[in-house]
């Protein structure tokens, strides 16, 4: 059915950058908000950055300056270049796809299954 599918996570030292993508099948992806959230050991899950179908983006403080977030409707997929990565990046990085569905508003939500991201000193 839906599918919400990351890639590109690892393990990379401190300084260095990652891509991580989303990719989407049984949806109609465009018309979603999509977010990149992250939770690591201990800690709340967080909203790390989020585009929506109009492209406006949105990020949180302590990335806004590194991170940037990007979709390509063509291929359903979304986007996050990790540039300048710090230990405090290291997390579980979470795709989200969000919509309030015309015309019954009915909010619908998916969740991919997470990515490992690892930044050593």
């Amino acid at each position: 059915q839906v599918q919400l599918v990351e890639s590109g996570g690892g393990l990379v030292q401190a300084g260095g950058s990652l891509r991580l993508s989303c990719a989407a099948s049984g949806i109609t992806f465009r018309l979603y908000t999509v977010g990149w959230y992250r939770q690591a050991p201990g800690k709340q899950r967080e909203l790390v950055a989020a585009i929506t179908s109009g492209g406006t983006t949105t990020y949180a403080d302590s990335v806004k300056t590194r991170f940037t977030i990007s979709r390509d409707n063509a291929k359903d997929t979304v986007d996050l270049q990790m540039n300048s990565l710090k230990p405090e990046d290291t997390a579980v990085y979470y795709c989200n796809a969000d919509r309030l569905e015309t015309p019954w508003n009915r909010r619908v939500t998916y969740w991919g299954q997470g990515t490992q991201v690892t930044v050593s000193p």
